[in-house]
């Protein structure tokens, strides 16, 4: 909660996660964070909509690629997640 307060308009976070528990509460906070109208599962839209704080830099989740894994055999649980204060 304390980086959309601390970031600058512009300014952006990386987050590095190795494992799938802190990957999914950091993917989780940008999801929510990011979003302006919230959806009901029946499809209709819900009555409470924020104002996004974070846009998201990059679609997907950037891992490292076959050659850092080879070189570094940890890194292959490594997650980037980026986003930008709006």
């Amino acid at each position: 909660n304390d980086s959309s307060e601390l970031l600058r308009k512009s300014g952006r976070i990386a987050i590095v996660t190795y494992h799938s528990l802190e990957d999914r509460i950091v993917k989780n906070y940008f999801k929510e964070k990011s979003f302006k109208e919230k959806k009901s599962k029946y499809g209709n839209s819900s009555t409470e909509s924020n104002s996004p704080e974070f846009s998201l830099v990059n679609k997907k989740v950037i891992t490292p690629g076959y050659k850092e894994i080879s070189e570094n055999p940890r890194s292959r649980s490594a997650k980037l997640r980026v986003a930008e204060k709006l």
